[in-house]
């Protein structure tokens, strides 16, 4: 095989904020390909400085282990990903790229979209929202007023969250689902997740810092509504540590290294009958084609990162009213632009 790369810079429409006062104006994003013959596949990994990877390191990674990247056997997606996982252990975001692309490559190779490889057919049951980040009031109500849209997740995390959601709430009869990233004590959980509930809010992510298990346990009791984990759910192994905390997980592709290990980590939570979110970190369609084959499989899907972002790399996602529609080509169903 051969691998090429370059790395973007692909801006936000609006400044993207999230608890904690985070914002980015621009989502930097390290693009790779794989080739094989005749054959390309594609994969994508977005840059998140709270995880500690940026473009920069994946780029070193890939030019120290470039040859060993290329010299593989390609036969089979597992048999790769399992080599990358242990040539790059510490670099799950690059594993992830490299997996994508692997998994568009076979997609390729035998004519068949993802979702057809794995023995699901197209259903778009699954609604993707668009993500309204923390702003002042009046600018969040502006932005999804631009943006009318029947799901939508609203960032939270501040001391003003009952009154965001009240005025959002004022202005529309959509569906709510919150995303604290983290950023409430368990005692600020306990006071808003019963005001968010009679504002008809659908669940809520992340509500506590990711290890706060004690917290969680607790909240899991009482809460009138779902509790789903991000940040405390980043790989395989953590989706059993969820259980009994959380009602469900959301699998990001990026963090959890890939395609692989996310397909496994579905046949877990579901063993463990929790309900399944794919959510985005703000991928091109390349990223969010990924999460778009996995449709079939999910309860909720967050994959807006297309309609946050301002500039792409390629085209083959149709996005309406929440539904989304691929191609139907083989692989990622993208064509690279």
């Amino acid at each position: 095989m051969k691998l090429y790369y370059q790395q973007y810079e692909l801006p936000f429409q609006y400044p993207f904020t999230i608890s904690n006062g985070r914002t980015k104006t621009h989502q930097p994003t390290l693009i790779v390909a794989l080739q094989l013959g005749n054959y390309i596949g594609y994969g994508e990994a977005p840059a998140i400085t709270y995880y500690n990877i940026t473009v920069e390191q994946m780029i070193a990674d890939i030019e120290a282990k470039k040859s060993m990247i290329e010299k593989f056997a390609f036969t089979e997606v597992e048999r790769y990903w399992h080599y990358l996982h242990h040539l790059i252990p510490n670099n799950p975001f690059l594993v992830c790229a490299l997996d994508m692309a692997a998994w568009d490559l076979m997609g390729k190779m035998k004519q068949k979209p993802l979702y057809e490889l794995w023995g699901t057919s197209w259903q778009a049951a699954a609604k993707t929202d668009y993500t309204i980040g923390i702003d002042t009031i009046d600018k969040m109500v502006a932005k999804m007023k631009a943006k009318p849209w029947p799901i939508y997740k609203i960032k939270l995390g501040t001391p003003e969250d009952i009154s965001i959601m009240k005025a959002l709430r004022s202005n529309t009869d959509a569906v709510f689902r919150v995303d604290a990233n983290a950023g409430w004590t368990t005692g600020e959980a306990l006071e808003k997740i019963p005001q968010l509930a009679a504002l008809g809010v659908e669940f809520v992510e992340q509500p506590l810092a990711k290890d706060n298990w004690e917290g969680m346990k607790e909240l899991f009791r009482v809460s009138p509504l779902p509790l789903l984990a991000d940040e405390s759910c980043v790989f395989e192994h953590d989706v059993e540590k969820c259980h009994n905390h959380f009602h469900g997980i959301n699998i990001k592709l990026t963090k959890c290294s890939g395609i692989t290990p996310a397909l496994r980590m579905i046949q877990k939570a579901r063993s463990l009958n929790m309900k399944v979110m794919m959510g985005c970190m703000n991928e091109s369609t390349i990223g969010s084609a990924a999460i778009g084959n996995f449709i079939p499989q999910l309860d909720y899907v967050d994959m807006d990162g297309p309609l946050l972002l301002t500039e792409d790399r390629a085209k083959g996602l149709l996005y309406d009213n929440g539904n989304v529609s691929l191609s139907g080509k083989p692989g990622l169903g993208i064509e690279i632009i």
